[in-house]
């Protein structure tokens, strides 16, 4: 597609720098109209050493500030995020194609974590014990690590970003934020936002691009840690390189999270969340519900009412306040989804909804939602993370299989079960494998005091996203231990010491 010259420019930012020259662009859509909109410049190698290095100079300084001035810059964030928040969540409709409300949701998630790290006195605490031997004390103190990369993905263009980097910064760290090339602009103004609220400049820059510029990050030797956000193969990729660099790295993956539907269950209420959790943001989260799991002969009467609530869907513009479901990222996105659909009545499932026919005189990149039925293991259909609109709906007889069936796959994020049964609830916490369940909850992302990261396939790394244990993430342990001798003592002793 031929981008006008005029077409507006997406700026790295660079400590106090908007840099837009660049060998490489990349094309930013509307993807409701499927028109570029923007562009976005694609950073080098030498680009990534300049914020670097930028990056490294700020966080000595930074990194050496008083723990109380640090909470301030979370609390003014805070109060930005509050009263500008519709601005933010205009920008990420406008690029990502998601509804202002449910971008608004999402901005309210990433401010959960804005607040928790402005308690970061409380969170670096270290900790100690006096006279662990004759005269002896010992403390372990919280560090940051230096300068970090936080590379995230085009479904949550802010609550990402916000999870990574509020822990980030407040633990100390300078950070490097590679936002997705896809919908980039949020970042801009997440970073604007910071030092408006009076973060030093340097300590969060803003590089935009693509592989290449990811693997610059992983190979400079200055990057001490990396998280990262987006496909399982990515993941994978992030974690091994990073690895073998000896970088900290958490990668969290794909998903394919399944809801549980027991026999005594409020069909009702199940239908409701099943919508709720299957179609909201176009299917494009990785904590989206895409395999509905109906236990014994509940299942006519399950996709009867899903059926019915789907015939209200609005599909269209995110930014139409009418709209319920907007568009897909990319057409790529929507071929892959459609090509999936197609597949699924060749294997042996039925489509009892097809969205493919709602989007069909619609210029963007959309998908309607879709429901297919009679869904086995092995179909492309279930197998595959689709990131779209789609639920898939097993059959089982009992409450064994459908655990079975879950604890089976190679993604382990998210889960749900709907029951009135108190013991099957509390069976299904101890039997199954996955990160993160809820109990009549269908998307169990936990709040801000917890952290977010699933099992298996969906999670490369030991540490959790946000929360505490994004805290013990960004900073490494050192600890002190403390003799102070009288002036008269001396004593020489060759052993292994001891206590």
């Amino acid at each position: 597609m031929t981008t006008s010259v005029a077409t507006e420019i997406i700026a790295h930012v660079i400590g106090t720098e908007r840099v837009t020259e660049s060998a490489r662009y990349a094309d930013v859509y509307n993807p409701a109209t499927a028109r570029v909109i923007r562009r976005v410049p694609l950073a080098d190698a030498a680009l990534v050493d300049e914020a670097v290095e930028v990056a490294a100079a700020a966080q000595r300084t930074w990194g050496a500030l008083g723990l109380a001035k640090r909470s301030q810059v979370f609390f003014a964030l805070s109060s930005i995020l509050r009263a500008e928040g519709e601005e933010l969540a205009a920008i990420i409709s406008l690029e990502h194609g998601k509804t202002v409300p449910d971008a608004m949701g999402e901005i309210a998630r990433g401010l959960e974590n804005v607040e928790f790290c402005a308690g970061l006195m409380h969170h670096l605490k270290g900790e100690g014990a006096q006279q662990v031997a004759g005269g002896v004390d010992v403390q372990q103190l919280k560090q940051p690590l230096g300068v970090v990369a936080c590379i995230t993905p085009f479904n949550f263009p802010a609550m990402v970003p916000l999870w990574m980097i509020a822990t980030a910064i407040a633990a100390g760290n300078a950070v490097i934020l590679k936002p997705s090339e896809r919908d980039p602009s949020a970042a801009v103004w997440i970073a604007d936002a910071f030092a408006r609220a009076g973060l030093p400049e340097g300590v969060l820059n803003v590089v935009h691009g693509d592989r290449d510029t990811v693997t610059a990050l992983i190979e400079h030797p200055a990057v001490r840690a990396l998280s990262f956000v987006g496909s399982t193969p990515i993941a994978r990729h992030i974690y091994a390189a990073s690895a073998e660099r000896g970088k900290r790295v958490q990668a969290l993956g794909g998903a394919k999270n399944h809801m549980v539907v027991m026999p005594d269950a409020d069909l009702d209420s199940a239908a409701d969340a099943a919508i709720s959790a299957a179609f909201g943001s176009a299917g494009q989260r990785c904590m989206a519900v895409s395999v509905l799991v109906a236990v014994g002969e509940i299942a006519d009467d399950l996709v009867d009412r899903i059926t019915r609530r789907m015939a209200g869907l609005t599909l269209g513009d995110g930014a139409d306040p009418g709209t319920d479901i907007g568009p897909l990222i990319s057409a790529a996105a929507r071929e892959r989804a459609d090509r999936i659909l197609a597949t699924a009545p060749e294997e042996g499932a039925s489509i009892v909804v097809d969205g493919r026919t709602a989007a069909r005189d619609l210029e963007g990149f959309f998908v309607g939602a879709s429901l297919v039925d009679n869904v086995r293991p092995g179909m492309q259909v279930y197998e595959e993370e689709i990131f779209a609109p789609v639920l898939s709906v097993v059959r089982v007889d009992t409450y064994g299989e459908a655990v079975g069936l879950i604890n089976a796959n190679n993604f382990a994020n998210g889960v749900a079960l709907f029951t009135r049964d108190g013991r099957t609830a509390r069976e299904f916490q101890a039997d199954i494998e996955v990160g993160m369940v809820g109990i009549n909850v269908p998307i169990p992302v936990p709040v801000g005091v917890f952290s977010f990261g699933g099992w298996k396939d969906s999670l490369f790394g030991d540490t959790h996203m946000y929360g505490p244990e994004s805290f013990n993430f960004y900073t490494r342990r050192k600890v002190v231990t403390t003799r102070w001798p009288l002036p008269s003592e001396s004593q020489i002793e060759l052993g292994f010491p001891v206590n």
